[in-house]
């Protein structure tokens, strides 16, 4: 891996490689041939703590609007749906991962890969940009995390 930007998540600090781009969503997207492969952070992952189930409610070679639902996941913090990063085509899934997806979290930049999408890539973030982003979201993520919001 190349090298890292950091974001400091209280005592936590999650690496954000610059070899590749960013989406909000807190997915990772790097260039590979033709498509990019997508997997989430390390902010993601830390949030998410041990991901134990994944599933897919779209197929491969299926076009993707930006937002639009693909799947699930659950883990010992939360269930949450998952979405598409960008607006593309959906090439691959990484098929190891429905039956065993703990490759996420202890590769989450490697072996954690979720799937591949053509796509331009024109709505990713560089890392510089991704972790503005995190900056101007972190706030809100601690009080979501402790169920403070709406106190």
């Amino acid at each position: 891996m190349s090298q890292s930007l950091v974001f400091a998540m209280g005592e936590y600090q999650a690496d954000i490689p610059t070899d590749r781009k960013y989406a909000k969503n807190h997915m990772w997207a790097q260039k590979q041939d033709q498509v990019f492969r997508f997997g989430f952070t390390a902010y993601a992952v830390r949030l998410l703590q041990d991901v134990y189930f994944l599933d897919w409610t779209v197929d491969e070679n299926m076009a993707l609007a930006e937002k639009q639902s693909i799947g699930a996941i659950e883990s010992s913090k939360a269930e949450s749906d998952l979405y598409a990063p960008v607006t593309g085509r959906l090439s691959r899934f990484h098929g190891d991962l429905l039956s065993d997806p703990s490759a996420i979290n202890v590769d989450k930049y490697g072996a954690g890969w979720l799937f591949e999408m053509e796509t331009n890539g024109n709505e990713l973030l560089s890392p510089a940009a991704y972790v503005e982003h995190l900056t101007a979201v972190w706030e809100i993520t601690q009080k979501t995390i402790k169920g403070q919001l709406n106190q």
